[in-house]
């Protein structure tokens, strides 16, 4: 009974198949099928057939894909979630002789007994010194803007990241962030030094000044350092001259400043601390992220990796544990990668 319902199926398709052939021969072709024999052969056989059997047209689309904005497997410039969720209201992380500064903004930023027209004075002096437009490379779809923000948590030592960290296209070290006696565990390369007056070292022909200006004082300092010398006081010990490339000098927007307090801390504590202001900068200017060395130790306690181990309380000027958790969110969100050490 089955093979006379084989027999009747075939017999049946290959009629339609013949019909075919004779007034729509465009559309169907039966090729190299001459018998009965041969067609039931060739679709029955646990042996590949050489003859193809049937042909039928299709209708194929090329699908177009949409230009990439950079190389990574995940690029940040393409990320338009984070952009609405972080990144909505565009603030220039740099600034450069062309920005304006709003009195807002100003007002937020600014200490007491200093004045717009100071402000705006020794920004024109800057930018007769320094690059008026700040050195930044653009994303490219051929290129993935790999970096690397190295902090000084305890947690670094014995953390063997030098190697990961070396391998990023941009390395931005904060503050005295140490590299000598250290190069297993935080790398050798350095291409930015993110610093305030306070914190600030001489940096070689081929790294980066990074400047966040917390007070009028520290723009003063930048542009006398760099030139006659700077002979003033502040709450900490300030060298007079820094030997930086001048064309490589960058300076933080204070809106920009202002704008993590606001949007990423939720204004809490006074200001946003060097680390975690640096880590929204490098998701404005990089493709991919990696954070290394943020937190205290796993006791809780507070000290540089180069210092020895110490009982003092992460600082309260700044929401230490609130920036930690910021990170954490952004690397549990793939946004960046989080290298916690140990």
């Amino acid at each position: 009974m089955t093979r006379v319902k084989i027999f009747l199926f075939l017999l049946s398709f290959t009629a339609v198949g013949t019909l075919l052939e004779i007034y729509h021969p465009h559309y169907f072709t039966l090729l190299n099928v001459s018998t009965w024999n041969n067609f039931s052969t060739a679709f029955f056989s646990k042996t590949p057939s050489p003859h193809l059997i049937i042909v039928i047209p299709t209708n194929s689309t090329t699908t177009t894909k949409k230009p990439r904005l950079c190389f990574c497997e995940n690029c940040l410039t393409e990320d338009q979630g984070l952009r609405k969720d972080r990144l909505d209201t565009f603030v220039e992380p740099l600034l450069s002789k062309n920005y304006k500064l709003s009195q807002d903004n100003y007002n937020w930023w600014r200490v007491s007994g200093s004045s717009a027209q100071t402000y705006h004075e020794v920004l024109e002096r800057l930018f007769q010194l320094f690059p008026p437009v700040p050195d930044i490379a653009e994303p490219k779809s051929d290129k993935c803007r790999t970096c690397a923000v190295v902090g000084n948590s305890p947690r670094l030592r014995g953390a063997n990241y030098g190697e990961i960290i070396d391998s990023k296209d941009v390395v931005i070290r904060i503050n005295n962030g140490q590299v000598h006696g250290f190069e297993k565990d935080v790398g050798t390369k350095t291409t930015h030094r993110a610093m305030y007056p306070e914190s600030a070292q001489n940096l070689d022909n081929s790294t980066h000044l990074l400047l966040f200006a917390f007070k009028m004082l520290d723009l003063q300092w930048l542009l006398e350092a760099s030139t006659t010398g700077f002979n003033g006081r502040s709450y900490a010990p300030i060298i007079s001259r820094i030997n930086a490339n001048k064309n490589l000098v960058m300076v933080v927007n204070p809106a920009f400043m202002r704008y993590v307090h606001d949007k990423w801390l939720a204004r809490k504590a006074s200001y946003p601390s060097t680390g975690i202001m640096t880590v929204v900068l490098a998701l404005y200017i990089c493709d991919e992220v990696h954070v290394f060395g943020f937190g205290a130790d796993t006791k809780g306690h507070w000290s540089h990796y180069w210092e020895p181990q110490s009982k003092t309380p992460v600082n309260s000027v700044h929401p230490g544990s609130f920036e930690y958790s910021i990170i954490e969110q952004l690397d549990k969100q793939g946004r960046l990668k989080f290298h916690k050490g140990i």
